[in-house]
């Protein structure tokens, strides 16, 4: 279609958002992404400013679909529609498999789709980035973001918020293999937790949850459903950006496909990134801003030389599984399908958890090991984590097209250090199963088997290996030549772009991802209206 045609059908507000609004050619501000961080920079400008605001979506609305309205079927949107369904890039390390990466495609993104834990991680976390140059982002500083956010079902305290956007509860219920973790747990001396948002997260206790009235409250719905009504605001779903409109070194838009069409949008202001920790880098490198020498070998015409575009990634490990055939018929799925949640060290020395199990209602097992190791249908998850991870990962285009293959490289087991954690986390997953509460669930073990060598359980780790769908860093914050973004995420060298999204995050937390997402979102908010 030529520019004119294009121009023409936008006046004619043939191309419609999903909120009814006509799409104009140009905003204030856009908004690529309507994930968790995307959702809640749009609503905080729209709130703290007069000015109007795009958000585009690659996938569709999230209204009347049950797989993202009822926590327990939040397994059913992978590998959905509503799933980007990337791949992590196999290595000897995990017996070249090929791991799932889900990512959402759809109103909220991974907010939607994703296990509805909220979780903030440690303070120490933020410390941490502080320390590393994200200067202003320590503990003190973000939690009175972290307490607005948030509407505990407890109310407000020093640590917790009420009355914000996301409705947080535990979880209620508890489903017996829920509740068998705790037990166990508890036998093995660990404290009961009753907040994980709490002072410590040392322990065992039941989940929080992003959840109102037993419906998911996704980002989407948090924060954009209550002003889809505003006249500043248009959500446009089912678009795909392509690239970022560079006139220098100053963004002032980005040209998408919509309905197969090329459209450009001019962003009057700026343009935020909140795309993801995978999209984010590829669009970053689509338009020129990336490692020179890569962009130049993909016949990208290099605009800004910023190395650490695509590098840093980090992800979780989850160990699927260790599987045991229940001693009766198991009760109905509740919850968010796991309930509860197990935080622990692999070495007594650390400072804070490492590990991270769950336990599930259902069988969840690596096809490998299931295709070795029939499954009863009559079974349940034992499922540890690693979230102290050493090893670090980067992702990459393989050509210039965007919709073109990525290699994406987190590097799973690459750090020795990572595969002795998850051996300590196989035993103490096994020395749970063995405690009063699982004991009285459990009929028999399926796999792993007892009795195991060192060698078996480093084999068992290297087929069981998954994530948890955590990736974050690769467009990471500081002041340092590798870094992309400044603390208050504005690209390094780019005039009028931002970034805000688990991408510029510069060390995993020690638990879920969303909430450090959405707090990304909220501070983006907060420096854009000042």
């Amino acid at each position: 279609m030529a520019p004119e045609a294009i121009a023409q059908a936008i006046a004619a507000g043939d191309v419609q958002g999903a909120n009814g609004r006509a799409l104009a050619g140009a905003y204030d501000y856009i908004v690529v992404g309507s994930g968790s961080a995307g959702s809640a920079v749009a609503r905080r400008v729209l709130d703290g400013t007069d000015a109007t605001v795009l958000v585009i979506e690659a996938g569709g609305p999230d209204v009347g679909v049950p797989e993202i309205d009822i926590p327990s079927a939040w397994v059913a949107n992978i590998g959905s529609s509503r799933d980007w369904g990337y791949v992590y890039t196999p290595t000897d390390k995990v017996n070249d498999r090929s791991i799932l990466l889900s990512r959402g495609k759809v109103l909220g993104g991974s907010s939607s789709i994703n296990a509805l834990v909220w979780l903030r991680g440690h303070p120490q976390d933020y410390d941490g980035w502080a320390a590393s140059g994200a200067e202003g982002w320590d503990w003190e500083s973000v939690l009175p973001v972290l307490r607005r956010m948030e509407d505990w079902e407890d109310g407000a305290s020093p640590l917790r918020g009420a009355g914000g956007p996301t409705r947080v509860e535990r979880a209620r219920d508890l489903h017996p293999v829920a509740q068998a973790l705790i037990t166990s747990g508890q036998a093995l001396g660990m404290p009961l937790i009753d907040d994980f948002n709490g002072p410590s997260m040392l322990g065992v206790g039941p989940n929080s949850m992003n959840v109102r009235d037993g419906t998911r409250d996704s980002a989407s719905r948090a924060y954009l459903r209550p002003v889809m009504d505003s006249p500043r605001l248009t959500v446009l779903t089912g678009a795909t950006v392509t690239r970022l409109v560079l006139e220098g070194t100053t963004c002032t838009g980005v040209e998408m496909l919509v309905a197969g069409r090329p459209v450009t949008v001019r962003a009057e202001a700026e343009v935020v990134l909140s795309a993801g920790a995978i999209d984010t880098p590829r669009l970053m490198m689509l338009s020129g801003l990336g490692r020179a020498d890569e962009l130049k070998a993909l016949g990208i015409a290099p605009v800004a030389d910023l190395p650490g575009v695509g590098r840093n990634l980090q992800e979780h490990i989850i160990l699927g599984g260790m599987i045991h055939e229940a001693n009766a018929p198991m009760e109905p799925f509740n919850a968010n399908l796991e309930g509860s949640t197990f935080f622990s060290k692999s070495r007594g020395d650390l400072a804070l958890p490492d590990l991270m199990f769950v336990s599930i209602q259902i069988p969840y097992l690596m096809p490998e090991l299931a295709a070795a190791n029939p499954v009863p249908p009559n079974a349940f998850t034992i499922a540890p984590g690693l979230v102290g991870m050493q090893s670090r990962g980067y992702m990459k285009m393989l050509s210039d097209r965007h919709d073109g293959p990525l290699e994406i490289q987190p590097n799973l087991l690459g750090e020795p250090a990572d595969m002795d954690a998850l051996v300590a986390a196989v035993e103490l997953g096994q020395e749970l199963a063995q405690q009063p509460g699982f004991r009285d669930l459990i009929r028999s073990p399926v796999v792993p088997k007892p009795g195991m060598t060192r060698a078996q359980k480093e084999e068992f780790v290297r087929m069981s290996c998954s994530t948890y769908f955590h990736p974050v860093g690769t467009c990471r914050m500081g002041t340092d030549a590798e870094a992309v973004v400044a603390p208050d995420l504005k690209v390094h060298g780019i005039g009028r772009l931002r970034i805000a999204d688990a991408s510029v995050i510069p060390n995993i937390t020690g638990a879920n991802t969303n909430v450090p997402s959405i707090l990304v979102g909220e501070r983006a908010g907060d420096f854009i209206t000042g």
